[in-house]
């Protein structure tokens, strides 16, 4: 039997006829002994204790700190609500896999029952192995790439039953933003500067192309960069400049971002920009100008501008918690959502924190994928498909004046 090809559904199904014990290799594998937390009501005293793991410091901390702060304003809700009693641990991975192997294994010492993160894919990648195999309930914020649930087309990874997204996948914000700009009519020539060493811009870009070409879409350049050359992007911008290009799309995060429209500001260049999620957070970088941003589009699930009763008292908290008056990222709102939604999968479950964390894996990953399972989140209303990927719906931003606002 091919129980990567098995949807999610059946897999669940087919563990809980034969034992969790025997089976469950997405929540507790065969070859090692599944990893159980504690499990003494003395012990654990009613405590649901939730890991997470994210980059705290390094390049990629506006990122992690953001779904840490963004996870603790809901904790905070939770246990202030008495809907349930929240602990939780933030790690930091500093963006790199080996690191946050240890920071899972941190956390286990310490008891987690679930885990939030990791925050980027690289990590996450190498993390979902270790809670794939020890039966640990996982829900990313931010970890966009299809290798982090595996089992789906186009992955390098098995099927991984314990992981969820809260985040489009890398093939959805490509597709989406090439039928954003297409739909919308926003250039007759189109430029793409993705990053070739990197599985997030790289899934993105192959999916924005084909779309692109799907849809008519004249893209007239295509240039790239790695890491180690990610401080001068002059070659790309003049490429795209002498090929007329009205439009530069970037599936890039904000650093090389952030660099990318300083120099085209500084060659006289002009096109629009329009960016994915991994651009959120380019205003709070420190030292940048933000002026050079004006008029950037790009696809996130979460506007902190909007007026809503519940995105409003959720910015509020964010900034009392912070101490700072910098409206809060997508990100920040990804790692909110994290946690309220396995706070409702516990609560319709019916789960304790005294099981063991593979039960618990189990029957939150089976509440996940029911068609009913509904989390009304700041970053959209959100389903589970089988596979582990999101279901709701993008929205557009524009920077204007030094802010996000809705387009």
């Amino acid at each position: 039997m091919d129980l990567t090809r098995m949807s999610r559904r059946g897999f669940l199904q087919l563990a809980g006829t034969l034992g969790v014990s025997t089976l469950l290799g997405g929540c507790g594998s065969m070859e090692r002994r599944p990893y159980t937390g504690p499990t003494d009501p003395q012990k654990v005293n009613g405590v649901f204790r939730i890991g997470g793991i994210a980059p705290l410091t390094g390049p990629a901390a506006i990122y992690g700190t953001a779904n840490r702060d963004g996870a603790l304003v809901a904790v905070k809700e939770v246990n202030d609500s008495g809907r349930l009693k929240l602990e939780l641990n933030f790690q930091d991975d500093e963006h790199d896999p080996e690191k946050a192997v240890n920071a899972y294994n941190n956390l286990k010492d310490w008891g987690l029952k679930a885990l939030v993160g990791t925050t980027t894919t690289g990590p996450c990648v190498a993390v979902t192995d270790e809670t794939n195999a020890d039966g640990v309930f996982q829900v990313t914020p931010s970890a966009s790439s299809i290798d982090v649930i595996g089992g789906v087309e186009g992955s390098n990874e098995p099927a991984k039953h314990n992981v969820f997204q809260i985040c489009f996948t890398d093939p959805n914000q490509g597709t989406a933003s090439a039928s954003y700009i297409a739909e919308q009519k926003l250039a007759d020539k189109v430029a793409v500067i993705y990053n070739n060493a990197d599985a997030y811009s790289t899934g993105i870009f192959n999916n924005f192309q084909a779309k692109a070409e799907e849809l008519g879409l004249n893209i007239v350049s295509e240039s790239t960069f790695t890491d180690d050359s990610a401080n001068d992007f002059t070659v790309q911008l003049n490429a795209a400049k002498s090929e007329g290009a009205d439009l530069i799309f970037l599936p890039v995060y904000y650093t090389p971002a952030s660099i990318i429209l300083q120099q085209a500001d500084a060659m006289g260049y002009q096109p629009k920009f329009f960016g994915v999620d991994g651009m959120d957070g380019i205003l709070s970088l420190e030292g940048f100008d933000k002026s050079v941003a004006e008029g950037v589009m790009l696809l996130t699930p979460f506007v902190a501008t909007a007026h809503d009763e519940r995105t409003q008292r959720f910015v509020q908290a964010y900034k009392e918690l912070t101490g700072s008056q910098e409206l809060p990222s997508q990100f920040a709102a990804d790692g909110y959502d994290c946690v309220m939604a396995i706070v409702q999968a516990i609560e319709v479950s019916g789960v304790t924190p005294e099981m063991p964390a593979p039960e618990i894996c189990e029957r939150l990953s089976e509440t996940f994928i029911q068609p009913d399972f509904v989390v009304k989140g700041l970053t959209g209303d959100a389903r589970w498909l089988e596979t582990g990927e999101v279901d709701k719906s993008p929205k557009g931003m524009i920077i204007k004046n030094g802010v996000y606002e809705a387009m």
